[in-house]
Parts: structure tokens; C-alpha cells; sequence
């Protein structure tokens, strides 16, 4: 039989790397919590039009999960919407700010490029 005292060190190595293993996955699954929540209230972004020139602004409201008062989905990595007016589907790109938009069409549609100033 086993000493009381060799058991438990014997425990202790195999519990070890259990716990290291549900610490760094505890931590995996809070850090995007954690950046998600980051984002609060609204955001006014500056976009333009690289062929004109032409700028323009949408107010994202990540409260309310709206851009310009239209629904939509916002993540960490992008902001997704429809115009309600238009129509037209709109994808901002949060790393690099570029904007793309689709317009649909019966003639098969236009995708434009735009870039959106983000200040990170």
C-alpha cells in the first residue's frame, strides 16, 4: 500500500495541468466577452467615396445594435446593414475601414468600395 503523502503528490501532478488546461480555456471564452463589451453607446465614422471624394457619415449605436436607425449586426470584426430607404446591403470591415456596398438590382446589381476613417 501506498503512503498517504505519495498519493496525494501523485494527485497533485496529474491535477495540475488539468487546471491549467480549464484556466486557459475559462480565459478563451471570457476574452471576447470582455472585447465585445468594450463597445458601447454610439460612434459617428466617417466614410468616403474614392472615385469622388465625396465623405459622408453613419452613427453606429451599439446599444441598439443600429447603424443610421436601421438594424444591425455588429461584431468585433464587422458591422453589417440594410438601408431600409434603398435598400442596399452595407459591410464595414472594422480592421482595414473598408465599406463594401451592394445594390440589387434586376439587372444583377453594383458592388462598390468605399473606405471608412476608424480612429482605433
Amino acid at each position: 500500500m501506498r503512503p498517504l503523502v505519495d498519493l496525494t503528490r501523485s494527485m497533485t501532478k496529474r491535477t495540475k495541468p488539468l487546471a491549467a488546461a480549464v484556466a486557459t480555456l475559462v480565459i478563451g471564452i471570457a476574452a471576447p466577452a470582455v472585447s465585445a463589451e468594450t463597445q458601447r453607446g454610439e460612434r459617428s465614422i466617417t466614410c468616403v467615396n474614392k472615385a469622388s471624394g465625396t465623405t459622408w457619415q453613419i452613427k453606429v449605436d451599439y446599444d441598439h445594435g443600429t447603424v443610421d436607425t436601421n438594424p444591425a449586426s455588429i461584431s468585433d470584426s464587422e458591422i453589417a446593414w440594410r438601408d431600409a430607404n434603398d435598400g442596399w446591403l452595407y459591410t464595414l470591415d472594422l480592421k482595414s475601414g473598408k465599406l463594401t456596398v451592394i445594390l440589387a438590382s434586376s439587372m444583377g446589381g453594383n458592388t462598390y468600395l468605399h473606405r471608412c476613417l476608424l480612429d482605433h
